[in-house]
């Protein structure tokens, strides 16, 4: 079994270190079939646990265990669609430095944009996502990753654009990301995000969207971040769908662009050779906002 490595000082991980661990802290569920599942998640490993189970193996620390433990069961009764709830938490052991997570197994297959079979189907699902996430109440909540404003990212965005210069068009995308940063949020409160709402993140069945997964990155931030979903995801015809469900004002959409744009031109700076996943997808994405702004 070959788990690829993503991130500097990352720790080996495979089979026999997660069927020891089990041994060591679950000895009950230390018989069920493992198995490595070569997903494209790019903070942890996964493994499925005999029929019912997931168990994600963080590949760099930092993760918001607690927070998921408390907040998870929260969401998860107020959301329209099936989300990650953690049954154990297992502990650093064996060599191996953080804690790690034992979910239920949910159904579905990461959505393959171009290839959806109900595209603007999946586009209503993902607005009722978002806007029943939206509506939880936000009392008490964590910080999302992703909780900063767009200007705090302007350094970094600039210079990725520029690295990637030749491979985009990065006159155009600085141009895209100048009407972001020059879009008011106005009086817009801070909301519940999931924070990463990208394909591998998603899982659809029938066309449908059958689960959201991954929720590391969640917390409070503002209203436009869960929106990178309608270019992480979705195409020209079905993202007016999306924004027409969500019912987002001219300002929000282009904050939204202007997120989709900085996190893909992070990603394909960073995920070249890497991933090629991720490095396709982010490529596609600034495609997908570059060619909007076109029209």
């Amino acid at each position: 079994m070959d788990v690829r490595k993503l991130h500097d000082d990352e720790p080996d991980i495979d089979e026999a270190l997660v069927r020891a661990l089990l041994e060591d802290q679950f000895p009950q569920w230390a018989a069920l079939p493992l198995r490595y599942v070569d997903a494209d998640g790019t903070q942890n490993v996964l493994f499925r646990l005999g029929d019912e189970y997931a168990l994600r193996m963080p590949r760099v620390p930092g993760e918001l265990s607690e927070d998921e433990r408390r907040w998870m069961p929260v969401l998860a009764g107020q959301l329209p669609f099936p989300v990650p709830v953690m049954v154990a938490q297992g502990k650093p052991g064996r060599g191996f430095p953080h804690p790690w997570r034992i979910h239920r197994w949910l159904t579905g297959e990461p959505p393959e944009v171009g290839s959806l079979t109900d595209p603007q189907a999946l586009a209503e699902d993902l607005a009722a996502f978002v806007t029943a996430l939206r509506g939880i109440d936000t009392t008490g909540a964590p910080r999302s990753y992703r909780d900063e404003r767009l200007p705090d990212r302007d350094a970094d965005t600039r210079r990725f654009i520029g690295e990637l210069a030749g491979r985009i068009d990065a006159d155009a995308a600085l141009a895209v990301w100048d009407t972001a940063l020059g879009a008011s949020r106005g009086t817009l409160p801070e909301v519940w995000l999931h924070g990463d709402l990208q394909p591998g993140n998603l899982l659809v069945a029938d066309g449908r969207l059958s689960a959201v997964i991954d929720f590391d990155c969640m917390g409070l931030g503002e209203p436009a971040v869960d929106l990178i979903c309608a270019w992480y995801v979705l195409q020209e015809p079905e993202r007016k769908t999306f924004r027409a469900a969500v019912g987002q004002d001219e300002n929000t959409w282009a904050r939204a662009r202007g997120w989709a744009l900085s996190i893909a031109a992070a990603e394909l700076a960073y995920y070249e050779g890497k991933n090629p996943f991720m490095a396709r997808t982010a490529e596609r994405v600034i495609g997908e906002v570059l060619a909007e702004c076109r029209d």
